[in-house]
C-alpha cells in the first residue's frame, strides 16, 4: 500500500504532537525547558560558543524564533551571550554550569520518551524507520 493510503502523514503528525507534548511535560518538569530549548541548548553544548544564527539553521528555524528562545535561556541563566569577536553585529551564545546541569537533568525523561520508541519498534525496524525518515528529510530540504 501506498504511503497515502496508509496516511502516513497524518500518522506522523499525530505520533511527533504526542511525542512532543509528553516530552515539553517531562522536560518542564525536570529542567524548566520545552524541547526545542533544550535542543538549542544541546547544540550550543556541543559547538559553543556559537551565534544565534548558527542555532537557527542547526534547528531549521528562523533567527527571530531563536533570538527568543535565547533570550528565554539567557534570563533563565542556562547560556551566557556575548557580542562575536569576528562579526559585532551577531551575538555568541554560550552554555552555563547551570545549563550543563540542566542538560543533565533531561536525560532521565528523554530516555522515558525513547523506552516507548523502543518498547514498540524493535531495533531492524527502527533502522529502516531511521533512515526512511532520513531520506524523506534529505527529499523535503533539496
Amino acid at each position: 500500500m501506498s504511503a497515502s493510503e496508509h496516511r502516513l502523514y497524518f500518522l506522523l503528525q499525530r505520533v511527533a504532537h504526542r511525542l512532543k507534548k509528553r516530552a515539553d511535560g517531562a522536560l518542564k518538569e525536570s529542567a524548566g525547558l520545552t524541547t526545542a530549548q533544550a535542543a538549542a541548548l544541546s547544540i550550543i553544548a556541543k559547538d559553543g560558543p556559537v551565534t544565534q544564527r548558527f542555532v537557527a539553521d542547526k534547528l531549521s528555524q528562523r533567527e527571530s524564533a531563536v533570538m527568543t528562545m535565547t533570550n528565554r535561556l539567557l534570563a533563565a541563566g542556562y547560556i551566557d551571550r556575548k557580542r562575536s569577536s569576528s562579526d559585532g553585529r551577531a551575538w555568541e551564545v554560550a552554555i552555563t554550569q547551570k545549563g550543563l546541569a540542566a542538560l543533565s537533568d533531561i536525560k532521565v525523561p528523554f530516555g522515558e520518551i525513547n523506552a516507548v520508541l523502543d518498547k514498540n519498534i524493535d531495533a531492524k525496524d527502527a533502522e529502516r524507520l531511521a533512515a526512511s525518515l532520513n531520506k524523506i528529510l534529505a527529499a523535503l530540504e533539496e
